[in-house]
């Protein structure tokens, strides 16, 4: 009769325990990550456009194949503070590795440190979806660029735009070939007009000075048009085909402006 009652007892805990976790998860009071399968990754990929793919292995495991689109973060450089290619902790992460180990130990990190959408879905082993090189990957996106032009319509003005032949100005390119992107910027030092992206860009931040029709990325998730002079360190995406700085200055505009960015 005891051995029943403790089987009983301890049966008890493992639910109230179990319950209990899950509670926690759901409710937001334990921040953690999810696994998920390679065929739900899929469905992610293919459904939303707010995602962004980690790879978390060696660089030269990264440069010798990956998922298209994909960052690289490798495992041993996420220590205690967030990394620069993830700037938003709010995004849904689809985080993989070779085999699935690495990339739960990653995931496990970054739910650590605050990220709330963390997704691991195993090993590119057993990916069956295809795989760029690096060589590549930069191939395809200066093809892509030499078939596609880039516009900036502000108001009735349309402004061409020359890209930067950098991973984060290729990135841009992939996502305006799958439909324009339409943002409100708002006036920001007297320099500069400012918009948050809907998903975040690799950066190739380097030290600028910049000039009037500078298209510019700060911190991987904000897009800007410079009207004037700024000394930072920033990724150029490109520059906007203007006749003069007084021409575009006056399609800005004074206060809060929606600009159309489009590829063709």
């Amino acid at each position: 009769m005891k051995k029943i009652i403790l089987l009983l007892a301890a049966a008890l805990l493992a639910f109230t325990g179990c319950a209990a976790r899950e509670t926690a998860e759901e409710t937001g009071m334990k921040t953690t990550y999810k696994q998920i399968t390679q065929e739900e990754a899929k469905e992610i990929m293919a459904s939303s456009n707010g995602y962004l793919i980690v790879d978390v292995r060696r660089p030269d495991e990264f440069a010798a194949g990956h998922i298209p689109g994909a960052v690289n973060v490798p495992n041993e450089t996420i220590g205690d503070t967030a990394p620069a290619l993830l700037p938003d902790k709010a995004q849904v992460l689809l985080v993989y590795c070779r085999s699935g180990r690495r990339s739960k130990e990653a995931a496990a990190k970054l739910a650590e440190l605050g990220y709330t959408q963390v997704y691991e879905f195993g090993g590119i082993i057993d990916w069956t979806g295809e795989t760029v090189t690096e060589e590549q990957a930069a191939e395809a996106a200066s093809s892509e660029t030499a078939a596609l032009t880039v516009f900036a319509e502000i108001g009735d003005v349309r402004f061409p735009v020359t890209l930067s032949e950098n991973a984060s100005a290729a990135a841009l390119l992939e996502k305006l070939s799958a439909g324009p992107l339409e943002l409100t910027l708002r006036d920001y030092g007297g320099f500069e007009k400012v918009g948050t992206l809907p998903w975040t860009l690799p950066r190739s931040d380097t030290s600028l000075v910049t000039a009037p029709g500078d298209l510019v990325l700060y911190q991987g998730n904000q897009i800007t048009i410079y009207y004037g002079e700024n000394h930072w360190d920033l990724t150029l995406l490109g520059r906007l085909q203007i006749p003069s700085a007084q021409a575009l200055t006056d399609a800005l505009g004074d206060g809060d402006v929606t600009v159309r960015f489009d590829a063709e």
